[in-house]
C-alpha cells in the first residue's frame, strides 16, 4: 500500500511539474477580484462578472455581467482595465502593491482607480491629480516586482 502511494505521489509531482513547465497551471483569481469592470463605467455601481463571459487581457483574466459588457471591453480593453494592474492607486503612489478593493474605486478621467479601503481612499482623494502623477513614475520601478518584496 505505501509502495503505491509512494508511486501515485511521484507520478503527481511529474505530472504537476511538466503541467507547470508547459505554462499549463495558470493563476485562476480573476482581475479585480471578478468584478466587470465595463460595469464602472455604465451603471451607478460596479457589479460582478460570472464565468460565461471571460476575457484575457495582458496575462489577466476579466469576468463580465453580460454579453454585451464583454463585447464592449473586447472593442477597447485599455479603456476599462484599472490602473496600476488593479492595485491601490494610494498603495503605488508610495511605492507599494496593497490589493486595491473593487468597491473602493473613483474613475478619473475615464480611468478606473482602486483603493486598499475607504480610509485609505480618503488620504488619496486630498491630492488626486498629484497621487496619480507620484502614482505613475513610481509603477514603471514596481510594476514587475512583487507586492513582498517592496
Amino acid at each position: 500500500m505505501k509502495v503505491k502511494q509512494y508511486l501515485v505521489a511521484i507520478l503527481s509531482t511529474l505530472v504537476f511539474s511538466v503541467g507547470a513547465k508547459a505554462g499549463e497551471y495558470k493563476h485562476s483569481t480573476p482581475a479585480v477580484q471578478g468584478y466587470d469592470v465595463v460595469s464602472y463605467q455604465t451603471g451607478k455601481r460596479p457589479v460582478r462578472g460570472n464565468g460565461n463571459f471571460i476575457s484575457e487581457y495582458q496575462g489577466a483574466t476579466y469576468l463580465f455581467s453580460s454579453k454585451d459588457n464583454l463585447e464592449v471591453f473586447e472593442e477597447a480593453p485599455e479603456k476599462y482595465v484599472p490602473a496600476y494592474g488593479g492595485y491601490c492607486a494610494f498603495g503605488v503612489s508610495v511605492g507599494k502593491k496593497f490589493i486595491g478593493d473593487p468597491e473602493v474605486w473613483r474613475l478619473v478621467d475615464g480611468r478606473l482607480y482602486l483603493n486598499l479601503d475607504s480610509g485609505i481612499q480618503d488620504e488619496w482623494l486630498k491630492d488626486v491629480p498629484g497621487r496619480i502623477k507620484t502614482a505613475n513614475v513610481k509603477w514603471k520601478a514596481i510594476q514587475n516586482k512583487s507586492p513582498a518584496s517592496l
